[in-house]
C-alpha cells in the first residue's frame, strides 16, 4: 500500500469514483460523508492524505484544513480540495487556509494521482525528519529554534526575459522576498557557484517538447548536493495535465496550472518557503547537539545510542501508517584481517569509506548507523521486502565491485559485506512494545547476518522471526 487517504465528500458518487482511482494506483482509501465524520475518523487513524469537497453539509475544505492546523496529529497532514469552477474569491480563501491545492471537476485522473504521490511523498519525507528531531528531544539534545529569519530569494526562471519582467512587476507589491529573473542556464550557473535560491519559479513554454526540456532543471537540481532541498514552484501558462504530474513526479514542491496570478503565485511561493525552512530546522536540529553523543566520530554515522530508539520510533510509526520497515545488520568480511596486515589507520580509512558508500545506496529518508566496530544497521522506513532485498543487493555490490585505496597499501584492496535483513511488518502486534519490537527485529536480522558468513560471506539473507 503506497498510502492512506480520506476521501470526504457528501456525494456518495463522487466518493466512490475517487476510491475506484486510488484503488487502482494501490492506496488505502477511507471515507467520510461530512467534517465531523472526517474529524472522528482522524481520530481513529491519522491519514496521509485528505481529498475534500469544496463544500460540506457542516463546513467546506477551508474549515476542515484549520481544524487539522489545530490537533497537532493532524496539523501537517495535506488537504487537496475538488469542486466546480470556484469563485476567485474562495478559491484564494481555501488556499490561504493552508489547503495544497484546488482541483476542478471533473478531474483529470493523471493530474490527479501526480498530485497524490508528490503530496504524500513530500508528507512522508517531513514526517520521517520530524520523528528524527523526536528521538533527539528524547535524548535531550533538540536546540529551540532561531527567531530570526533571513529575507527569502525567489528566482523567476525562463527564456522569455520580458515575460518574467512583467510578471515581477505584478508580484513585487504581494510578495515579500528578493526577486530575480534567470533563464535556466544562469540558474544552473548559480547552483554550480552554489548561490542557491530558497525557490525558484519554472515558467513552462507553451510548446510542449520545450516544456519538457525544461523541465529536465528539475532533475538536475534535485541531483545537486547543495540545490536538493530548494523550492521548485511549475506553471503552466496552458493547462496539461500530463506534463503537470511529470514535473510532480520529478520534485516539483508545487504546481500552477491554470497560468499566472499573482496573489496565488505570492500565496504559493510562501507556503514552499515555510516548508522549507521548517525542513531546514528539524535536519538542523538531527545534525547538531552533542554530535558525540549521537554521531559515530569516525564515520560521521548515526550511533546504537541514537539508533535503538528511533528504530522503536520507526515500529511505532508502522502500526499507525500500516507500512512496512526493513532493518539491515551489515558486518565487513574479514575485518580484522585488514587491521592486522595494513594496520589500523588502513581500517579506518575502510570504515570511513564504507560510510560514504552506505549513505550514496540508500534514500535520504532511510537511516544508517555504525553499531560496532565493523557493523552497521540500516533502517528503511515505508519499505517492502522485494525493495529492501533490491537496496542491500545494491549495498553488496558497490561496497565489493570497487576496491578500497587505503593508506598501508600500495596497491587498493578488495572488502566485501555481508547482510542479515528482517522486515517489520505493519500488523497491529497488540500492546507489544514498539522498542522491544525493534529489537527483536535486530535479533533477527543479526540471526540472519551470521547465516550469511556461514554461507560464505558476501551475501545477504532474510531473518525469520524466532520459533
Amino acid at each position: 500500500m503506497q498510502g492512506k487517504i480520506l476521501i470526504v465528500d457528501a456525494i456518495a458518487t463522487n466518493r466512490i469514483v475517487l476510491k475506484v482511482k486510488l484503488k487502482k494506483a494501490y492506496y488505502g482509501v477511507e471515507q467520510a460523508a461530512s467534517m465531523a465524520e472526517a474529524l472522528s475518523s482522524c481520530r481513529a487513524e491519522v491519514p496521509d492524505l485528505v481529498i475534500a469537497a469544496l463544500s460540506l453539509p457542516d463546513g467546506g475544505a477551508a474549515e476542515l484544513c484549520m481544524a487539522f492546523k489545530n490537533n497537532p496529529l493532524t496539523e501537517h497532514v495535506p488537504i487537496i480540495a475538488i469542486g466546480c469552477q470556484p469563485e476567485p474569491e474562495e478559491r484564494m480563501t481555501t488556499l490561504e487556509a493552508g489547503v495544497h491545492d484546488v482541483l476542478h471537476q471533473p478531474v483529470d485522473e493523471t493530474l490527479l494521482l501526480g498530485r497524490v504521490r508528490s503530496l504524500i511523498r513530500a508528507h512522508n519525507a517531513a514526517a520521517e525528519w520530524q520523528m528524527r528531531e523526536d528521538t533527539c528531544r528524547a535524548l535531550g539534545l533538540a536546540e529551540p529554534a532561531t527567531g530570526f529569519e533571513e529575507q527569502a530569494h525567489c528566482v523567476l526562471v525562463s527564456e522569455d526575459k520580458p515575460l518574467l519582467q512583467s510578471y515581477a512587476m505584478q508580484l513585487r507589491p504581494v510578495l515579500r522576498a528578493k526577486l530575480t529573473l534567470a533563464s535556466a542556464a544562469a540558474l544552473m550557473q548559480q547552483v554550480a557557484e552554489e548561490k542557491v535560491p530558497d525557490v525558484f519559479v519554472l515558467v513552462l513554454p507553451e510548446d510542449v517538447t520545450a516544456a519538457m526540456e525544461d523541465l529536465r532543471v528539475i532533475s538536475t537540481l534535485r541531483a545537486a548536493a547543495k540545490a536538493r532541498h530548494t523550492g521548485v514552484i511549475v506553471l503552466q501558462k496552458v493547462p496539461n495535465p500530463a506534463l503537470g504530474a511529470n514535473a510532480l513526479d520529478l520534485g516539483a514542491d508545487d504546481l500552477m496550472t491554470d497560468g499566472f496570478d499573482p496573489a496565488e503565485l505570492a500565496l504559493r511561493i510562501k507556503a514552499v518557503i515555510r516548508r522549507k525552512r521548517m525542513g531546514e530546522h528539524l535536519r538542523a536540529t538531527v545534525r547538531t547537539g552533542l554530535q558525540a553523543t549521537v554521531f559515530d566520530p569516525l564515520t560521521g554515522l548515526y550511533n546504537r545510542r541514537y539508533a535503538m530508539p528511533h528504530l522503536g520510533r520507526i515500529a511505532a510509526h508502522a502500526r499507525s501508517t500500516g507500512r512496512s520497515f526493513a532493518v539491515m545488520a551489515a558486518d565487513l568480511d574479514h575485518f580484522k584481517r585488514i587491521n592486522d596486515i595494513y594496520g589500523h589507520a588502513s581500517g579506518d580509512a575502510v570504515l570511513v569509506e564504507v560510510g560514504h558508500r552506505l549513505r550514496r545506496a540508500l534514500r535520504s529518508t532511510d537511516m544508517v548507523a555504525r553499531i560496532g566496530g565493523e557493523e552497521f544497521m540500516v533502517i528503511m522506513p515505508g519499505t517492502n521486502l522485494p525493495e529492501a532485498q533490491k537496496a542491500a543487493l545494491r549495498i553488496c555490490q558497490d561496497i565489493s565491485s570497487t576496491p578500497f585505496v587505503v593508506p598501508g597499501s600500495h596497491a587498493p584492496i578488495t572488502v566485501t559485506v555481508s547482510i542479515g535483513m528482517s522486515i517489520g511488518s505493519s500488523e497491529d502486534p497488540g500492546d507489544a512494545d514498539p522498542e522491544e519490537e525493534g529489537r527483536a527485529l535486530l535479533d533477527q536480522a543479526d540471526r540472519a547476518l551470521y547465516a550469511a558468513k556461514g554461507r560464505g560471506r558476501n551475501q545477504v539473507k532474510l531473518g525469520r522471526p524466532a520459533a
